[in-house]
């Protein structure tokens, strides 16, 4: 005996079924699974979060602040290098300082980027 090679009821079934609907009745048998894997994501981003308002937002406040701190460098002003040198500013060019040192008065020249702090006590 032979079994049928197209069975009609078969049919029946596999039109009910679209495959679209398929596919997506196995992604919400999947779903519970996905989302347990989930569980440390949320902590992940707010680690990252976290990170961004403790190391970077600081640091580029500080960076605004030397900026503003460079542009507004004038003849006179007192300041201290990065390397430690103090001294007084005699002329400020593009990017140039010329800066005038306390005992001997030799003259340094400078690029701004290499100015830490300036020293200049505001008199009111």
């Amino acid at each position: 005996m032979t079994l049928p090679r197209h069975d009609p009821g078969e049919k029946a079934i596999r039109s009910f079924m679209h495959p679209a609907a398929s596919i997506l009745a196995l992604g919400f048998l999947a779903l519970p699974a996905f989302l347990g894997q989930l569980q440390g994501f949320p902590l992940l981003i707010l680690m990252f979060v976290a990170m961004y308002f403790l190391l970077v937002a600081p640091n580029q406040r500080k960076q605004k602040t030397w900026q503003a701190m460079l542009a507004q460098l004038k003849a006179g002003d007192k300041v201290t290098t990065n390397a430690g040198i103090r001294g007084t500013i005699v002329s400020v060019k593009d990017d140039v300082l010329v800066i005038k040192t306390a005992p001997d008065g030799v003259k340094l020249e400078f690029v701004k980027s290499a100015i830490a702090a300036v020293t200049t006590e505001d008199v009111k």
